[in-house]
């Protein structure tokens, strides 16, 4: 028997229009043999969470460069927890200043990378962490 590929959600939410980086992280996820789903600019935390949960989703990747990164892992993190679905791995990455990664693990944030981050190292972090729902 043989399981099918893990599947991510990369999503960007806010009003940050920088995506390059989410993309190339999916298209890395997408090249190591999972599903990956791109939910596209400006998506609300709602918004990231039903699809999520739609998509039967394994983790969410989340790009963050607009500094309202503590406010939108949060909203998220609360709202996969009303939706009972707190098993989804919430990741990400983007400007996020080195003193706020306590706090967002402290929330339920599994990883956060920073600039500098490789494909390779995400896309290993989330084999080893990731496991299908």
């Amino acid at each position: 028997m043989t399981s099918s590929p893990l599947r991510v959600v990369v999503a960007k939410p806010g009003l940050d229009g920088h995506d390059r980086g989410a993309k190339v992280v999916a298209r890395a996820l997408r090249d190591a043999g999972m599903e990956v789903v791109y939910t596209g600019l400006h998506q609300t935390p709602e918004q990231i969470v039903e699809a999520a949960i739609q998509e039967d989703a394994d983790a969410v990747g989340l790009s963050v460069l607009s500094g309202a990164h503590m406010t939108l892992f949060a909203k998220v993190m609360e709202l996969l927890e009303q939706r009972d679905a707190s098993d989804i791995v919430v990741f990400g990455g983007g400007i996020i200043p080195d003193g706020d990664i306590p706090e967002l693990t402290r929330i339920g944030v599994a990883k956060v990378f920073t600039p500098g981050a490789t494909t390779t190292e995400i896309v290993d972090w989330v084999r080893t962490n990731v496991t299908q729902q």
